[in-house]
């Protein structure tokens, strides 16, 4: 009898959301490439700029890093998150482990937190550009940085169960 596909730390749930921003991001790339090539068109051929394009394109290329970096998390493909604790072996892996998770938590609260403080100044203006409210233009960090703090909590919480396989697929000793 074989087992069914590995159900990441957090569950079902929190695995479809990752890929779903992996998804979205997946698009904003995609948009990425259409206005390059359009600003190329419009600039050797028509002689006209789109400077919208850049913020646009500025917008997507933001929103990728962010979206992307909740799916990274839950599989522990970030480099700095699992070189130290590959390294060990023994009784020092899982606290490694559950330390650079610590960070990783650490990190996603003091940049939420820095978001909120920023955006409660300036979330009613908008971008130079495209006028873009800020509060949308910053809404993709907002989204990654909610999920990879949900990631980290549910890879600390496998860690500390010794579910959470390393990159091998085996359990943290």
């Amino acid at each position: 009898m074989q087992a069914g596909p590995a159900v990441p730390p957090g569950g079902r749930v929190l695995g479809a959301a990752a890929v779903a921003c992996r998804s979205l991001a997946s698009l904003l790339l995609a948009l990425i490439c259409v206005l390059i090539v359009g600003q190329v068109v419009a600039r050797n051929l028509f002689n006209a700029g789109l400077p919208w394009a850049d913020e646009l394109a500025r917008f997507c290329g933001v929103a990728i890093v962010f979206l992307c970096v909740p799916l990274l998390a839950l599989r522990g493909q970030h480099v700095a998150m699992d070189v130290a604790s590959l390294v060990l072996r023994g009784r020092l892996r899982r606290p490694v482990a559950l330390v650079i998770e610590l960070t990783v938590l650490a990190f996603a609260c003091l940049g939420l937190w820095s978001l909120h403080a920023f955006l409660s100044r300036a979330w009613k203006f908008a971008t130079p550009t495209l006028g873009i409210p800020n509060w949308v233009f910053y809404a993709p960090a907002l989204i990654g940085l909610a999920l990879l703090a949900l990631v980290a909590v549910a890879r600390i919480r496998a860690i500390v169960a010794g579910r959470l396989p390393d990159g091998n697929g085996s359990p943290v000793p």
